[in-house]
């Protein structure tokens, strides 16, 4: 490349060099004033307008394809001569890359060593300026037309050159603070470690960079395992109410809902991979040939197989595969019991006939009633309609991966106007995906960020505890939470009471919740007053206050009761552990001393603490995500959810990915740290409650088969 075209490296300055980029009259020349005024540095100008306003001056004569290389000299030498003073930043109006553009555009032609030398020029971030900002005419522009395919060149020499860019759209105002984030952001991932692209990718994920740099500090330094006091038990956190109690508060729910909106919360976002991994097993390992499958369950000690093939017929989704298999084998009767057994596995699970495995557990047979079959979205539906009804209108809102979305839409839309027609009531039902901004940022074994094989960044999804977003956008009083796979046959109606009764007890502790935040808004209140809001926060909210709170002077009292009291509310249904896995009810001290109840994993515990691990196995409750949940506050304002999270309360899990190990991190859940920071309250419920389906064999339980 020619001298005159050697542009001073970004190293040798150690600056950040920012190129505005786009076509004529889209405000470069004022974003780069702008940016340039803000820090306090310098903006390299157009020297092309220099160079062709002369010209005319002169002559009269406009630009031509031989004005292309000295306007590029010009542009070098303007620039480099600026980047030796710069403070920090440089902002360049325009670049080589422009001149190529228009050179190509307007004469078809690029002098080599102009695109050679545009090529090399490097930024840290290009501004590729958008159209949307009037035209405005001079003696040097072209004209307005045309300006969309011109955009469309600018963008796709960006994109065939590989340069890191963002558009910036809107006013020169909304351009500014837009531009200022962005290199703010820039700086502080230079500083990180990442590059210009691996800048922008983050950008277009929208995942906020102090995010990644948290995510980064818990790779390389850990996370700090929860701190457990005891146990949650009855009368000791945990509330038990005889059947009258629980019959008070369904009526006083039922009473007292009419004003408010009601809404049911189901994350159903994964597949039902799990729920035939055993069976999955089975096919990969099985030796047709030469065993046979009782010689399998006995080789590889596998009951659950065992299990299956016994209470097969049981099973809601038997008849359409037995169908099925009739069709495929005309002979299929006569086949020995193991072909039988084999192929009945095989269509199950293979991706041309049933596969489902790899369909949402929402979609997939569940129960087997007298005239029909039905999915856990059918029995969610109708169990919505009895407890998140109000004003003759129930709602219900479905999580989700966006695949699936067509698969649902299918179920409910059979269903809806059936439902509404029996119920007299409307059926709303809505649903969301996963945010991409709440993926994270995978490492590998030595805590240095992971990258594909087009050595891009490799993000996750982050778990379930991304879900807190999800239910940061409903707009609903109470929000009743359970899990797609935890549905019951034949029995809605009495799962349904407990769930209503939990609402009770919400309701009223939001009552007096609200009825003592306003007195405390009020200009005058007594000591007595507070000593008693105080005595009831540690009654019957479970909140131990601490001894030098006592100290505090009456102002500050009433502001961190003011802080205590103003929180969303949780009463979660507790029932008791029969040794499910999950999560339980404990009392927990955080990094402040604060002790509070928290729904525990036991991968958020130091097994390697004996005191802990002693703590941890004695508990007596388990959380069978049985929620309702308050989300707004005394003002009937909507609570911001994510102010509420535990942001340390984390997960860190090993994968393989593209056949190499990798660390992930997966977000606080959304029943353990998500809603660390909620008012919580358990209740003892009882286990027809509770009827989770893990494994497939589940659906052989008395829950979910006939009565």
């Amino acid at each position: 490349m020619e001298e005159n075209l050697r542009q001073l490296s970004n190293r040798a300055t150690k600056i950040i060099k920012i190129a505005l980029f786009g076509p004529e009259s889209t405000g470069k020349t004022t974003l780069a004033k702008q940016l340039a005024e803000y820090y306090i540095t310098e903006w390299v100008p157009e020297y092309a307008r220099e160079y062709l306003q002369e010209k005319w001056d002169t002559n009269q004569q406009i630009c031509d394809i031989d004005d292309m290389l000295p306007i590029a000299y010009g542009q070098t030498k303007l620039e480099n001569k600026s980047a030796l003073i710069a403070n920090k930043y440089l902002f360049c109006d325009t670049n080589l890359l422009v001149t190529k553009v228009f050179s190509e555009v307007y004469y078809d032609y690029c002098d080599p060593l102009l695109d050679q030398a545009a090529r090399e020029h490097e930024y840290d971030l290009f501004f590729l300026t958008d159209i949307d900002v009037p035209w405005e005419k001079d003696d040097l522009r072209d004209k307005a037309e045309g300006r969309e395919s011109v955009f469309a060149v600018f963008k796709k020499s960006l994109i065939d050159n590989k340069k890191p860019f963002i558009t910036l759209s809107g006013d020169k105002d909304l351009r500014l603070n837009k531009a200022i984030s962005i290199i703010d952001d820039l700086t502080e991932a230079r500083k990180m470690g990442f590059s210009s692209a691996d800048f922008v990718q983050i950008y277009e994920n929208e995942i906020p960079l102090k995010n990644i740099k948290q995510q980064l500090s818990f790779f390389r330094n850990g996370i700090a395992k929860i701190n457990l006091v005891g146990p949650a038990t009855l009368f000791n956190g945990i509330l038990k109410l005889s059947e009258n109690d629980f019959q008070e508060k369904v009526i006083f729910f039922d009473e007292n809902k009419s004003n408010l909106k009601l809404e049911k919360f189901v994350p159903a976002s994964g597949a039902a991979s799990r729920m035939f991994k055993f069976l999955s097993t089975f096919l990969n390992d099985f030796d047709f040939e030469n065993e046979s499958i009782n010689a399998y369950i006995n080789r590889k000690k596998d009951t659950e197989l065992s299990i299956f093939i016994v209470g097969m017929e049981k099973f809601p989704f038997f008849g359409v595969i037995y169908q099925k298999l009739n069709e495929e084998f005309p002979d299929f009767d006569s086949l020995h019991r193991d072909y039988k057994n084999y192929y009945f596995i095989k269509l199950l699970l293979a991706s041309d006939y049933f596969d489902f495995a790899n369909k949402p557990k929402g979609a997939l047979p569940f129960h087997k009633y007298q005239k029909r079959i039905v999915t856990p979205v059918e029995e969610h539906l109708h169990e919505c309609i009895y407890y998140a009804s109000s004003d003759n209108s129930s709602n219900m809102h479905f999580t989700m991966s966006e695949s699936h979305l067509g698969q649902f839409e299918t179920i409910i839309n059979a269903l809806k106007s059936e439902a509404e027609r029996k119920s007299e009531k409307t059926i709303n039902v809505s649903y969301s995906y996963q945010n991409k901004n709440t993926d994270t940022i995978a490492v590998d074994l030595e805590n240095n960020p992971f990258r594909d094989e087009n050595e891009r960044l490799f993000f996750r999804p982050g778990g379930h505890g991304t879900l807190i977003e999800n239910l940061n956008q409903l707009n609903a009083d109470i929000v009743f939470i359970k899990n797609i796979d935890n549905v019951i046959q034949n029995n809605i109606e009495k799962t349904a009471r407990y769930k209503k009764a939990l609402a009770g007890i919400l309701m009223e502790l939001q009552i007096t919740i609200f009825k003592y935040l306003h007195a405390l808004d009020a200009e005058e209140i007594q000591q007595e007053y507070v000593d008693e809001i105080m005595l009831w926060l540690e009654e019957k909210l479970n909140i131990r206050i601490p001894d030098d709170f006592y100290k505090l002077s009456f102002e500050n009292k009433i502001t961190g009761i003011k802080a205590l009291l103003n929180r969303p509310i949780r009463v979660c249904g507790m029932v008791k552990n029969e040794g499910e896995a999950g999560g339980g009810p404990f009392w927990v001290k955080d990094d402040k001393g604060v002790i509070s109840l928290q729904i525990v994993e036991s991968s958020q515990v130091d097994l390697s603490n004996e005191n802990q691990k002693n703590i941890l196995n004695a508990s007596t409750h388990f959380n069978p995500v049985d929620l309702v949940c308050g989300i707004k506050n005394y003002k009937n304002e909507k609570f911001d959810l994510s102010q509420f999270v535990d942001h340390n309360s984390g997960f860190i899990v090993q994968k393989t990915t593209f056949g190499r190990a990798i660390k992930s991190y997966e977000l606080p859940g959304l029943w353990n740290g998500a809603m660390a920071n909620w008012i919580t309250i358990f209740v003892q419920v009882p286990l027809i409650t509770f009827n989770p389906v893990k494994s497939v064999n589940d659906l052989l339980k008395s829950a979910h088969q006939p009565q």
